[in-house]
């Protein structure tokens, strides 16, 4: 069952070393990601299960202990995920860069309350397969968090990676509103092509997140909306 969950967004620019002389930019970012990751703790979950969108190469399962690294961003930065080394004789396959800015949130915050396990998610990844996915999560123990990592469009001004869409303002409200009070429906109904088409890199974990919440009977608080860079970064926590 699910107890609790939060979403952060995944740019590697939240970790200060891979920001440099911008560090200060995201602060109020990480320090909500720090409150919602507080929540989780609080819920005393059996198993902490990362979610977060991954390229081809990075889809599927990822161990406790499965390692990540900021290297590919010009940062000497290496990390794990979780506490545990990857299982004896388990293949070294490298976090995607959500789940590694994941693993450094929770080395940050010094995760020590639950095994932790990773899932790579595509964007293209149908509703259905989602919420399908999500509700094969919570099976896994009796009691079951979540860290959904992922952003939302990257086309929220001229300056954005994705240039300046004007249905990309509507859309981050929508998902901050569903994200803020726990909506699932809302979730499961986001427009899986105009995400694509805004550069939304959050949508399936988000209806994977929707999926694991099924009768769970959580309620949502947003703890951070903001685009910098013109990208929508949303923090949110259900407990």
């Amino acid at each position: 069952m699910l107890v609790a969950a939060a979403v952060c967004p995944c740019p590697p620019l939240l970790v200060p070393e891979v920001a440099a002389g911008a560090a200060p930019e995201l602060a109020a970012a990480r320090a909500a990601c720090t409150d919602a990751l507080g929540v989780l703790a609080a819920s005393r979950p059996d198993l902490l299960v990362v979610v977060g969108p991954a390229e081809e190469s990075g889809r599927g399962l990822f161990p406790e202990g499965a390692p990540g690294s900021f290297r590919g961003f010009g940062v000497d930065l290496d990390v794990r995920l979780g506490r545990g080394a990857s299982p004896a004789g388990s293949p070294e396959r490298p976090l995607p860069p959500s789940l590694a800015v994941a693993a450094w949130l929770l080395e940050r915050t010094g995760w020590s309350d639950a095994p932790v396990e990773g899932l790579g998610v595509g964007e293209p990844l149908e509703v259905e397969r989602c919420v399908q996915a999500g509700a094969g999560i919570t099976a896994r123990a009796d009691r079951v968090a979540l860290l959904v990592m992922g952003d939302a469009s990257a086309c929220r001004t001229l300056k954005a990676p994705g240039y300046l869409d004007e249905r990309a303002a509507g859309f981050d409200a929508e998902v901050a509103r569903a994200l803020g009070t726990a909506d699932l429906a809302a979730l499961k109904a986001l427009d899986a092509e105009l995400a694509y088409e805004l550069k939304v890199s959050g949508r399936a974990p988000w209806q994977v997140l929707a999926g694991a919440a099924e009768g769970a009977d959580l309620g949502g608080a947003l703890l951070y909306e903001d685009a910098p860079y013109g990208v929508g970064y949303l923090v949110a926590a259900w407990s």
